[in-house]
């Protein structure tokens, strides 16, 4: 399980927003939801490191955000499941 400091409500996190996924900072550029299930939603935030060059996508689902976080890395033209300890925003 991902270990969460979070300084305010995952759903609140905006285009500007910066996150730290293992001590590497990344910056918000869109939340959306993906799928809405009816009694929840599968979110993703796409973020990126711009000093890199490289985009990846935090997903949860609304009504378990912090117990069901998945970080994916962009590569090429699919997201590549990654694992992670830690996350903070």
């Amino acid at each position: 399980m991902v270990k969460v400091k979070a300084s305010k409500d995952i759903g609140e996190l905006k285009k500007g927003d910066k996150v730290k996924v293992d001590g590497r900072e990344l910056e918000v550029d869109l939340q959306e939801v993906m799928i809405d299930h009816g009694n929840t939603k599968e979110m993703s935030i796409d973020v990126f490191d711009a000093k890199k060059d490289e985009d990846f996508q935090i997903r949860y689902f609304s009504d378990n955000a912090e117990g069901s976080i998945e970080f994916y890395e962009l590569k090429d033209i699919i997201y590549d499941k990654k694992q992670i300890e830690k996350i903070e925003w």
